[in-house]
């Protein structure tokens, strides 16, 4: 895996990798790498460790936002992550959001562009929107008066008569900051991981806040069922390394099978499946070429087509043990990190529901991200819980 800052300049923190898809990025050494993370995370929350591992709460905000001084004319701006389009979109004004957006995500980038000047940021930030005032009720949840906003997929909830809850009923906004940028212009800003908040003004008008996991390392103790739990799914990966580390290497070096391959795990999220194989991945690839010949006109387009079909799932099929055993790692990645991310859940102060027909169902956060000692990160999510809800659910201010 390439090291934050690297990974954070190339791709403008637009996206970090689910830790046990590190394996479909970089083969065995991805898997290696992986499995260091999670050997680090369990020492960390025993509180034994040397090495320094921060973890951060992967708060499900939306939209993202970017605020702050635009290096280049020292003008103050909020954009989303078309900042780092060709021709970048930056709002000054809200006649350039209504240029350059609309529909919620517009209502959205005005109120932030109205308040978030008050907190003096003098650098650019990029966070996560939690709400508006627009977006928060007041509702009874197991008995107890609950401010809530669903700004994504996860409800959060806040006792009324707490001292969080009176800060958001008094602001008019709330974002959590994650990631700090600097440079000389907007083409090359570098992002660093986290935020220091503690020099930003504070106003009632905005509830901000860093994404830092409070307190966490030390804070866990695993029992035995749970550290052989890890164990066993670590053995698992060494033991498929160790048998097909050769073919594994192979699979992964060809950047539009990772990419189908990434896209079949996503499909298979979206349906409650938690293991792949080769066969369904076969399927799968014939179903989506299957969608494009049926849009071709002509018969000669669709021959083509349905030959290329042939020779991409003939070449699957001869490469059957390296992908099954790829599936089979991966899996095991998943199974220890999800044992460590019930005990990050576990140490949560702030109650998270998804609604449903019925009212809410109580889940856990967004997930969380791990930076290590280097600077590097991966995302620890429940694909199964949030990944599936968020596949599915409409947000109103994407338009």
């Amino acid at each position: 895996m390439k090291s934050l800052k690297t990974f954070l300049v190339e791709n403008k923190n637009l996206h970090l990798e689910h830790l046990e898809d590190e394996i479909f990025n970089r083969g065995s050494a991805g898997a290696n790498e992986a499995m260091n993370f999670i050997d680090s995370l369990v020492t960390m929350l025993q509180g034994n460790s040397n090495r320094k591992m921060n973890v951060t709460v992967k708060w499900d905000g939306a939209p993202s936002l970017f605020a702050g001084i635009n290096p280049e004319n020292g003008k103050f701006f909020v954009a989303t992550k078309s900042l780092f389009n060709k021709t970048p979109k930056i709002n000054y004004t809200n006649a350039d959001i209504d240029a350059n957006h609309g529909g919620g995500l517009a209502d959205k980038l005005k109120i932030a562009l109205k308040y978030l000047p008050k907190l003096g940021i003098t650098g650019v930030l990029q966070g996560d929107m939690l709400f508006t005032s627009d977006d928060v009720k007041t509702e009874t949840i197991d008995g107890q008066s609950m401010y809530t906003f669903t700004p994504n997929t996860i409800t959060y909830a806040v006792p009324v008569d707490s001292k969080l809850g009176s800060q958001i009923s008094n602001a008019n906004m709330g974002i959590v900051f994650h990631t700090t940028y600097t440079g000389k212009t907007i083409a090359d800003l570098m992002a660093n991981f986290g935020a220091d908040v503690s020099g930003l003004r504070k106003t009632n008008a905005v509830y901000f806040d860093d994404a830092d996991y409070k307190d966490v390392s030390g804070s866990a103790t695993f029992t035995k069922k749970e550290t052989e739990e890890i164990r066993r799914n670590l053995a698992g990966v060494r033991r498929v390394l160790s048998q097909n580390k050769k073919l594994i290497d192979d699979v992964t070096k060809d950047k539009g099978l990772r990419d189908l391959i990434k896209i079949y795990t996503n499909a298979n999220v979206r349906v409650g499946k938690d293991r792949g194989s080769t066969k369904e991945l076969a399927g799968f690839i014939s179903s989506r070429f299957d969608q494009k010949i049926e849009k071709l006109k002509t018969d000669s387009s669709k021959q083509r087509m349905t030959n290329e079909k042939n020779k991409v799932i003939r070449f699957i099929e001869s490469i059957s043990r390296g992908m099954d055993s790829l599936f089979s790692a991966q899996y095991y990645l998943s199974q220890a990190k999800s044992v460590i991310l019930r005990k990050l859940q576990s140490l949560n102060t702030m109650p998270s529901f998804i609604r449903t027909d019925d009212g809410y169902r109580v889940t856990n956060p967004e997930g969380f991200v791990a930076i290590d000692h280097v600077g590097k990160a991966v995302k620890l999510v429940d694909r199964m819980e949030f990944s599936k809800a968020n596949f599915t659910v409409s947000k109103d201010w994407t338009k």
